[in-house]
């Protein structure tokens, strides 16, 4: 569990989300570290992805309640809630024909208005995200003439260029091969500043960057708290199904589970 002294910038109360009338978390109450890089991790299908979207009020809940700040999401204005809170969802379809530019500067929309639509704060945002992830070659392309990981990488920028406070990714290493997974890694590491919700499938990349780890199984947390006392051989079996043993990255003097999956 959380220490007590920890600031939380966001939780869940007692939150319940469905689709199609399927239940998939109920009752859940978790909370998410101020300032500090938090990493959503379990089997496929275990609720990963419903929560992000219900923590960003793109789900409505059956039950309970998101708290940003101490405020209810449900109560926000969409315009503030943008500049406040920003998510990158599963594979985002983008408009036709944009170029990378065009996309990073849609994360500037929520902070524009009739006044003054595009001040001189916005351009240096947008070129910031763009250097951040280092996409100065590919800023005046067409999306879709970029490989997958590119994409992927100005989906990222936009999501930088919003400049929200907290911020939820949903696998943002997709598609990426790894030494871009490893500087996209690195890139949310050092914005620690921010809170930051992040969703990942290898659980040793999760160790390695997160200062605070969920398990989820089931639509319910099996584990939450630091990833050197949240992974262990019981944890990794009882979440994964798969047998493990737990040994200390040499470099981040985090703990990586090594597995071989008992057939």
């Amino acid at each position: 569990m959380l220490d007590v002294a920890t600031a939380i910038a966001l939780t869940a109360r007692k939150l319940s989300l469905a689709y199609d009338g399927n239940v998939i978390i109920q009752g859940l109450v978790l909370p998410f570290p101020r300032g500090q890089l938090t990493t959503l991790v379990g089997p496929n299908g275990c609720g990963k992805s419903t929560l992000l979207r219900g923590l960003a009020r793109l789900l409505k809940p059956q039950g309970g309640t998101v708290y940003l700040d101490g405020d209810a999401i449900a109560h926000l204005p969409t315009k503030e809630l943008a500049k406040r809170l920003g998510i990158l969802p599963q594979s985002p379809a983008a408009p036709e024909g944009p170029t990378v530019r065009e996309l990073v500067a849609q994360g500037r929309y929520p902070r524009q208005s009739w006044l003054q639509q595009w001040p001189k704060d916005d351009e240096l945002q947008v070129e910031e995200a763009i250097a951040t992830t280092h996409l100065h070659e590919f800023a005046n392309r067409p999306l879709d003439t970029l490989s997958g990981g590119q994409r992927q990488r100005a989906w990222i920028a936009m999501a930088l260029a919003q400049d929200t406070e907290t911020l939820l990714l949903d696998e943002p290493t997709t598609y990426l091969d790894l030494a871009h997974q490893i500087e996209v890694l690195d890139l949310l590491n050092r914005k620690a500043k921010r809170t930051i919700v992040i969703v990942l499938h290898d659980l040793n990349m999760a160790c390695r960057y997160s200062y605070h780890l969920v398990a989820l199984r089931n639509g319910q947390v099996i584990a939450q708290g630091k990833p050197t006392t949240v992974v262990t051989e019981t944890m990794v079996e009882q979440v994964f199904a798969l047998k493990s043993r737990i040994i200390t990255d040499p470099v981040s003097r985090s703990r990586r589970p090594s597995s071989t999956l008992m057939l």
